[in-house]
């Protein structure tokens, strides 16, 4: 008697979720040897890393998009579109929310989808840490729809201020970002870039020098407390020159329509409010199924990703706690190179699984960090340099570098000659359109 097909259910189609599939349906779904399905609540896909130049303008999301049926078909797996709203561990079973149409119409019914091994990449959402007045005065840029909500805000406010008749220096338009991360600083970079570019365009009322206000909020010492001091250094030497404020050790208490209130006592307006800072896996996901979670949603994995209640359920990338040595206590970081490492370790160790041989253990590789200024710099620092320090970049090297990491993103989904052709498409549409979004 033939033996019926393993199906494999990934859920979450981010950067590591959509390369695992990507991988597992052209090694084992193409032959034949597994069922491979992606779940994921969008129809398309934008790499989570460019959403802070989606919000500034500098990058059409339409144009970005990956359609998750058409990867599907090219690669060999099955998309499901739906929301995950519970499991099912005995009956090894996932329940799908209903699908709805813009008018509120029921598309999809609730569904159940069985499997026989479950990978859950459902990524991270940003951590209010139940901040007063933050989800209901701020924008979280979670997703290209958040992205596009706030540079529809900053266009409508540039389209208003044509109108005003302010007095140079006076009643500047603020944008302030609560999080100095890597998010935080690059999104306020290429809104310097898109005012200015703006007021090109003849949009007056909006020039950066003169009537758009940046200011970054962090309660740490520092910007970019997560990467050497030398790059947070020239970073926020950078920022300074473009007349970016940056307030560092100032914790938020309150956020209100007007602004933000500090725990100093300071009151930093913000007609346009952005929360930048820090990460949680998804609210669901605490005691999903009855899956141990630690205190930000994270589910519990061994070095093998597997979970540590469920053999049959794995879990990776930013919703995922897996330890970064035997010896306990770290955690291997929630960045974007730790999901593409462990989603090209999944992808070998999966197949092994299967076959009835052991799984892989993840090892993490820290390559470095690139922090983008849009068209003004690129700083970072790069790994397993000098006597396996790490090595201080900026300027054009760097640039490139930073430009690489998404190519190669788009290699590990569409391959060398499709991402080729794409990289001279996009050349050409900056040729062709306007260099920031204006609607």
């Amino acid at each position: 008697m033939p033996q019926l097909k393993k199906h494999i259910v990934i859920v979450g189609g981010g950067a590591g979720g959509l390369e695992l599939a990507v991988k597992l349906g052209r090694r084992l779904g193409k032959r034949g040897e597994a069922d491979i399905t992606l779940v994921d609540r969008a129809r398309t896909h934008v790499w989570k890393p460019l959403l802070h130049q989606v919000a500034a303008g500098t990058l059409d999301s339409h144009a970005e998009e990956l359609e998750y049926l058409a990867l599907a078909r090219r690669h060999h797996f099955r998309f499901r579109l739906g929301e995950l709203t519970s499991l099912d561990r005995e009956r090894r079973e996932i329940r799908l929310a209903p699908v709805l149409s813009l008018e509120g119409e029921e598309l999809i019914p609730e569904s159940a989808l069985g499997y026989d091994m479950l990978v859950i990449a459902v990524g991270s959402q940003s951590n209010d840490f139940n901040t007063p007045g933050a989800r209901e005065n701020c924008i979280f840029l979670d997703s290209p729809q958040a992205a596009q909500y706030f540079h529809r805000k900053l266009v409508d406010a540039s389209m208003r201020a044509q109108t005003g008749s302010a007095v140079p220096g006076e009643g500047r338009f603020t944008v302030a970002i609560i999080g100095g991360g890597a998010t935080g600083v690059e999104l306020a970079a290429e809104l310097h870039m898109t005012a200015r570019i703006m007021d090109s365009y003849g949009l007056q009322n909006l020039h950066p020098e003169r009537d758009l206000k940046i200011t970054i909020l962090d309660a740490a010492p520092r910007i970019l407390p997560l990467l050497p001091e030398r790059v947070s250094g020239a970073v926020a030497q950078e920022l300074r020159k473009l007349d970016i404020d940056i307030h560092t050790n100032e914790k938020v208490v309150e956020i209100t329509a007007q602004g933000i209130r500090m725990a100093s006592g300071k009151f930093i307006p913000g007609a346009l409010r952005v929360w930048a800072a820090g990460i949680k896996a998804p609210e669901f996901l605490k005691n999903f199924g009855g899956l141990q979670t630690n205190r930000i949603n994270q589910i519990l994995v061994d070095r093998s990703l597997r979970s540590v209640d469920d053999e049959h359920i794995f879990a990776f990338g930013d919703c995922a706690a897996c330890p970064l040595d035997d010896k306990g206590g770290a955690l291997v970081p929630p960045r974007a190179q730790a999901a593409h490492q462990q989603a090209s370790m999944l992808a070998s160790s999966i197949p092994r699984i299967l076959a009835g041989k052991s799984a892989l253990r993840f090892s993490y590789k820290d390559h470095g960090s690139l922090v983008s200024l849009g068209e003004y710099s690129t700083v970072g620092s790069l790994m397993g340099g000098i006597r396996r320090g790490s090595v201080f970049i900026e300027g054009l090297f760097a640039k490139c570098m930073y430009w690489s990491l998404h190519k190669q993103h788009q290699v590990a989904i569409n391959g060398g000659f499709r991402t080729w052709l794409a990289t001279w498409v996009e050349a050409i549409d900056r040729i062709r359109n306007p260099r920031i979004k204006l609607h």
